[in-house]
């Protein structure tokens, strides 16, 4: 295989975390029936521009399919970050009704709707049928397809540039990380801005958070790495915050290269210097993930089996994609976990991909009782435990397993 961005050839494995099925692709009860696709969920790194990123296996239209179920709107936190995103992009870059912003995967709505509180025009471009129609019912405007050089040449023909292109959590979801980039260099207005926010791999490494790793994530991305996507397709980066989302991200903002006019931030030459200094531009930084891997797995299989034999009921919340890798990962089936809680009506009365855990819907915690429930999405913790701070009436506590296992 050779890097999706410099073409060089990959023989270095960052991690080997098995087989496992697409993390979104979750069972109905005919499916209980029939094999399951599994392929390799191995990750390699680019010794010359450090892109990490998986072995290609899974096409595309497989893992975003018509049925894609992750809608952004069912995390409080999520949707308050987007509408804190949008006033401050409004007041920083004097946006108002004669601009245009644009949203690369925009989901449900989860960001738009805000833009539409301010009567600023906008637009989202959302490749899945089931989160494209959820936004259309908020009234936001959806083209139904996948994004890249092409589709914005058009957009472009149509007179529909941005003033304002948001990209959230998609980076590293395109397998032509190349194509995608450069569509935005297309796309922007001459003086245009766009940001993208991607979980930091090196918060990824720092904090053992190898369960986001999974097929839909084809990049695991770094500063220094995006800067040279970024600039061999049209963009240069003027500046990037750190945020705590998605259990440590960043913010990169872009400008087109060829007529931006933001002068670089400090905070770039500030971020480059502490990816620098933790080895980021040598195979070292990127050995080691798999052993800390391993043994979240073991510390995971031995609470289980030890709450078992000590008759405990185990339940998990969030049927997410990272509990998915976990999961499989760990080979979990329903006898260590008896059921997993999500409040998305779309995943409710399926099956997690693999371990065919059955996912039910939050009323079941009342009557089932469990003694311990496994917070998967551990990025989204706090809401979690806030939201379901009723089990301790019954002795209930939480469990969460990254950076290491833990009871709560």
């Amino acid at each position: 295989m050779k890097c999706r961005h410099c073409g060089t050839e990959l023989v270095k494995t960052f991690i080997d975390l098995g087989n496992a099925p697409p993390s979104n692709a979750y069972l109905n009860n005919d499916d209980l029936n029939k094999p399951e696709k599994r392929y390799p969920l191995r990750v390699m790194v680019c010794e010359q521009c450090w892109l990490v990123q998986t072995e290609d296996f899974v096409g595309v239209s497989e893992m975003f399919s018509a049925e894609y179920a992750y809608f952004s709107s069912f995390s409080k936190s999520w949707v308050a970050h987007a509408r804190k995103y949008v006033d401050n992009m409004v007041r920083r870059f004097n946006l108002d009704r004669d601009s245009c912003i644009v949203e690369v995967a925009a989901n449900d709505g989860y960001l738009l709707q805000h833009v539409k509180e301010n009567e600023i025009p906008c637009y989202g471009i959302e490749p899945t049928y089931n989160t494209a129609q959820a936004a259309r019912e908020k009234g936001i405007e959806i083209i139904e397809v996948f994004f890249g050089v092409n589709n914005a040449e058009k957009l472009v023909e149509q007179g529909r540039q941005a003033d304002l292109i948001v990209a959230n959590n998609v980076l590293a979801h395109v397998p032509d990380i190349n194509d995608f980039v450069k569509g935005f260099s297309i796309l922007l207005k001459p003086d245009g801005v766009a940001t993208f926010e991607f979980p930091h791999l090196l918060n990824l490494v720092d904090k053992n958070q190898f369960d986001t790793i999974y097929h839909e994530h084809y990049s695991y991305l770094s500063l220094t790495t995006v800067r040279k996507i970024f600039e061999t397709n049209g963009l240069s980066v003027f500046d990037v915050e750190e945020l705590p989302t998605h259990g440590g991200s960043l913010r990169i903002y872009a400008q087109r290269l060829d007529a931006g006019q933001y002068p670089v931030n400090a905070a770039v030459a500030t971020l480059q210097e502490k990816e620098d200094l933790a080895g980021m531009s040598a195979v070292a930084f990127y050995q080691g993930l798999q052993n800390k891997a391993e043994k979240i797995k073991a510390d995971f299989l031995s609470f289980l089996l030890d709450t078992k034999r000590l008759g405990k009921r185990v339940a998990a919340y969030g049927a997410a994609a990272k509990g998915n890798t976990l999961m499989n990962y760990a080979g979990v089936r329903s006898d260590l976990i008896s059921y997993v809680v999500d409040k998305n009506p779309a995943k409710q009365g399926k099956y997690m991909p693999g371990s065919r855990v059955p996912i039910v819907s939050e009323n079941y915690l009342e009557t089932e009782k469990p003694d311990y429930i496994v917070i998967l999405p551990w990025n989204l913790k706090r809401e979690v435990m806030t939201q379901l701070e009723y089990i301790r009436e019954w002795g209930g506590q939480f469990v969460v397993t990254v950076p290491e296992l833990e009871v709560l």
